[in-house]
């Protein structure tokens, strides 16, 4: 399958980020420089060369000031891009649980995402609770309130939280989906880590018990790797398509995300590091059988995913990689945050520098600097060996999508398929059956073809 779909228009989205506001704090201090500041009226007659000392003093503090607030601000920022968050605000705000005809309902604030259409969950209780919630009910924009389903809730009484946070995660674990799973743990670099195993299960997947998917048999395994500041849960909506498919699928944790070992630095590679985590994955898949592997990478995942296709020991055996709103482009990324949080563009390209140089590792606290133009897919289009499914919607708030419109443009063996409405990492959640359709087609089609090195029946050199 290598149609391309139109891009659905833009709708206007809130740009959520991933640096919290208070470095809005940073930029009032920027833009106020030394404007207050008003040398006052001096009696008789001053000499010209004390004014203009006065003066050149005046200009020269003005400037020390602004230039230490632009290099705390973008010290600020990168800091922010490449430390895990270890504590979510609870930032939406539960008005009411009432009875309805059919269950319980929430009553939240109208916000850019609570008013988009699907299924999504509600963090509560600090991250311990997690309740699904389902298609709107009712929309009040004069009360600036809007009403949907509570689904189901996992652990806790959502009737007695005030607030919480919105989330893409549905399920806390294999179990919630209906599908059974095998917790194994896989040895990472930094050491023993969780893991679920799931095998492809067609009643959980919505279908009969007797059919089997087109890889059913083949040892094919995907691996869902998850994006920034989420886990292994996230992946749990890619079940339905993989069980369907007939792949066996491993969720994995990797570094800083609460469940693997914590880096030694404890911060982000955004890639650079992270690449090596999945390459444990995959070489546990191999031991178990596997002959074929899928990346699946959600966000940062998919970056991640990129890396290990690149520069992984098992690359012959990635067969394709399976993006949802990926970054492809990390610039392109910070400078998109960078505009988001009103930062000035070149404080934002300070704290890119500050990232991807040796001499900024003192303030992002990073062991090595991350090398950020090795993550620009754009430039290395051409680099790029491995088929590529990319979901981006157009609305995304956080990882802009050109990048993954572009890349296809730019390489032929990357298909791009444009959602639209549906903020970050959320294309499923906004439209379950299209994400599923799509990605069993496309993967369906990419094992109708020989892989790399090989021939179809029929054709010379071919051997069963």
């Amino acid at each position: 399958m290598t149609s391309r779909l139109n891009e659905p228009g833009a709708a206007a989205t809130q740009a959520k980020s991933l640096v919290p506001r208070v470095a809005h704090t940073w930029t009032r201090r920027l833009r106020r420089g030394a404007a207050g500041h008003t040398p006052g009226h001096t009696a008789g007659h001053t000499p010209w060369i004390r004014a203009t000392t006065l003066g050149v003093g005046t200009g020269l503090a003005a400037g020390m000031t602004l230039a230490a607030a632009a290099s705390g601000l973008a010290g600020y920022f990168a800091r922010a891009v490449v430390t895990p968050v270890r504590e979510r605000a609870e930032d939406l705000q539960i008005l009411a649980v009432t009875r309805g005809p059919e269950g319980d309902e929430v009553i939240l604030p109208i916000t850019a995402e609570t008013v988009v259409e699907g299924t999504y969950g509600l963090f509560f209780h600090g991250g311990r609770s997690l309740a699904r919630i389902g298609p709107i009910i009712a929309l009040e924009p004069k009360g600036g309130t809007v009403t949907r389903p509570v689904q189901k809730v996992y652990g806790g009484d959502l009737r007695t939280a005030v607030r919480g946070w919105w989330t893409s995660v549905v399920y806390l674990n294999p179990a919630d989906a209906g599908f059974e799973s095998e917790e194994v743990v896989i040895t990472l670099p930094g050491g023993p880590s969780p893991a679920w195993h799931v095998a492809p299960q067609p009643v959980a997947a919505g279908l009969p018990a007797d059919q089997q998917g087109p890889l059913t048999g083949r040892n094919v395994w995907a691996i869902g790797v998850h994006g920034r500041g989420s886990n292994r849960t996230e992946g749990i909506r890619a079940l339905a398509a993989t069980s369907a498919l007939g792949a066996e699928t491993l969720l994995i944790s990797y570094r800083n995300d609460g469940e693997a070992p914590a880096a030694a630095d404890g911060r982000y590679g955004l890639g650079v590091t992270e690449w090596e985590d999945v390459e444990a994955g995959i070489e546990f898949a191999l031991e178990r059988g596997a002959q074929d592997i899928l990346l699946f990478g959600w966000s940062m995942g998919g970056a991640i995913s990129l890396q290990t296709a690149d520069r992984s020991r098992y690359a012959a055996y990635i067969r394709g990689l399976v993006l949802t709103g990926p970054v492809i482009d990390w610039m392109d990324v910070l400078a998109h945050q960078a505009k988001a949080n009103r930062i000035p563009d070149a404080v934002g390209r300070l704290g890119q520098w500050f990232i991807s140089n040796p001499g900024g590792r003192r303030v992002t606290g990073l062991a090595a600097p991350v090398d950020l133009q090795a993550m620009n897919w754009i430039d290395r289009a051409e680099q790029l060996r491995d088929h590529v499914l990319i979901m981006h919607s157009v609305d995304d708030n956080i990882v802009p999508y050109g990048p993954s419109r572009d890349l296809a443009r730019k390489n032929p063996k990357v298909t791009y398929v444009s959602f639209a409405q549906a903020l970050h990492v959320k294309e499923w959640n906004h439209d379950p059956q299209r994400w599923d359709a799509t990605v069993i087609d496309w993967v369906t089609d990419l094992f109708s073809r020989a892989a790399p090195g090989q021939t179809r029946p029929g054709e010379p050199g071919y051997s069963a």
